[in-house]
């Protein structure tokens, strides 16, 4: 009996690592290009504002099939959508470096987010369908590698630019590739047979509706750079009160805002899910140029001070899935949002003069805070969510990722859109540390309320 759970407990960790190597791609090639953003304009001879279209495409692509995917999976099954994932991620990674013109690597790096967007919604409902117990500390695995990769990109990013060219961007993927597919193959269970599949039960319409929505409100947080453009905000509230409209009267939507309607506390954790990734990719992109252009830092001096969120976060993420397997996921988020305000705050400390070692103190405050961020989300989403919801639950909290990018994307062009300086750079700080303290009346609300739960089932 012992040997039977010993093996249970090997196959488990072998499986998680399975999806965790390809859950890392999407976020790790999200940031990892960060550092490559002036070869690319030498490769291809073109302005910054083009460079900015390999981000934008990326993240809309994400954010419309994070979902999409999910809901594929949990209609025509996990395993198949995962493997599919991979696969698209290999095309795109071996065409990426040959790419004849800007325009196919665009098209490539499309691919490749629509491929690495299969791997988390899937790969979290296989996980949470076969772990049943100490889940906190299973996807606190998965939230190092789906999570702190993103921290570990302009590292990583850094070094491959120092030591080779952009095209190695692209293939650093293989060895991750390669691992997930052999540990999967062996290791990930078949999808079971399931009634009432087929492409029937997919809402092409709210597709392109969602889609459509997404692009809207991405062109309007961009035009903040030259002015609001009100009509892009009309057409944008429009399209999203006609999508909420079209999808409550589905019986089977893409996304089901009825359900959203009902269960309020999921909505909170996907805001703020989307008020982290602000702070979180502001600080990821911000950092790296003010350190490059002001500083005068090289790349490779950049990846080792961005070392210090993605280690630390690292270090964190573990502990906190203990924490939270104990005594649940409010209190670590609170404690996690402390840290946000805290690191954000430091920040503002940083001047011409500020040694690599400060700044590198200030963001290891925001790495302990990322290990507590995600995974607290994350664990406080599942609690209002069944297993059966989780992939379409989990593609939505991921599209909360790539809103909060955009947004990051819309204020990093806002604030830098002129030229990077010292007072630019404690601009967007201030905007950062604003935010954070919305994250925290956020973390405080579902504290309290979860108090007072605990005290009501007290009483009674």
């Amino acid at each position: 009996m012992a040997d039977s759970i010993q093996s249970n407990k090997g196959g488990h960790f072998g499986l998680i690592a399975a999806i965790a190597l390809g859950t890392l791609l999407n976020p790790l090639n999200t940031t990892m290009i960060s550092v490559a953003f002036s070869r690319l304009q030498e490769e291809f001879q073109v302005t910054y504002a083009s460079i900015s279209w390999l981000i934008a495409t990326y993240y809309v692509a994400s954010a419309v099939a994070q979902p999409v995917m999910g809901k594929i999976g949990d209609l025509f099954g996990r395993k198949k959508i995962f493997m599919l994932g991979l696969a698209l991620i290999t095309v795109s990674s071996m065409l990426a470096p040959l790419s004849p013109s800007f325009g196919w690597l665009i098209a490539f790096r499309v691919i490749q987010a629509i491929g690495s967007s299969a791997l988390f919604p899937t790969g979290m409902g296989i996980i949470r369908s076969i772990i049943t117990t100490n889940q906190a500390r299973a996807l606190s695995i998965m939230s190092v590698f789906s999570s702190t990769s993103a921290a570990l990109g302009p590292s990583l990013g850094g070094f491959l630019i120092q030591y080779s060219d952009w095209p190695s961007i692209f293939l650093i993927n293989f060895p991750f590739i390669a691992g997930s597919f052999v540990l999967s193959l062996r290791l990930m269970p078949k999808d079971a047979p399931r009634k009432h599949r087929g492409a029937g039960a997919l809402d092409f319409t709210g597709i392109i509706f969602f889609t459509a929505l997404i692009f809207s409100w991405l062109f309007f947080f961009l035009s903040f750079k030259s002015g609001v453009n009100w009509l892009l905000l009309l057409l944008s509230l429009v399209l999203s009160v006609s999508f909420y409209l079209y999808e409550a009267k589905r019986k089977q939507p893409f996304i089901d805002v009825l359900f959203l309607k009902r269960n309020v506390n999921v909505c909170f954790v996907y805001v703020q899910f989307i008020l982290v990734n602000i702070v979180f990719y502001s600080i990821m992109f911000g950092i790296p140029s003010y350190l490059q252009q002001v500083r005068h830092y090289s790349g490779q001096e950049v990846g080792l001070i961005m070392l210090s969120i993605s280690g630390f976060g690292i270090l964190v993420t573990p502990i906190v899935g203990r924490w939270i397997d104990r005594s649940g996921s409010r209190a670590p988020l609170l404690v996690g949002t402390l840290f946000v305000v805290a690191g954000t705050s430091l920040l503002l400390t940083v001047h011409d003069n500020s040694t690599a070692v400060w700044i590198f103190a200030c963001l290891s405050v925001l790495g302990i805070s990322n290990g507590f961020q995600n995974l607290g989300l994350q664990t406080a989403l599942y609690t209002y969510v069944t297993p059966t919801e989780t992939g379409i639950a989990s593609g939505m909290f991921m599209t909360s990722r790539f809103m909060g990018t955009i947004l990051s994307s819309s204020l990093l062009g806002t604030v830098f859109s002129n030229q990077i300086t010292t007072e630019h750079f404690h601009s967007l700080i201030i905007g950062c540390v604003a935010i954070s303290v919305l994250m925290l009346l956020l973390s405080l609300r579902m504290f309290v309320k979860a108090r007072s739960g605990a005290g009501q089932v007290q009483s009674q």
